[in-house]
């Protein structure tokens, strides 16, 4: 994840961006940018959010 921003809110706004324009699924995202999703879950989560797989996005 060195490649996205580290700041929580950032990052949230950085993958759900790139979820909505480039990326039908969160495993499709970890896989071409060669991230942990479980380590981008967690992250995400420690400041609130969750992935929603219905609509493609953390809120």
């Amino acid at each position: 994840m060195e490649n996205l921003p580290q700041d929580p809110y950032m990052l949230l706004s950085v993958v759900n961006m790139k979820l909505r324009d480039n990326y039908s699924s969160l495993t499709e995202l970890c896989d071409d940018l060669d991230i942990n999703p479980e380590s981008l879950c967690d992250t995400l989560a420690e400041a609130g959010f969750t992935y929603d797989e219905e609509n493609n996005r953390f809120a």
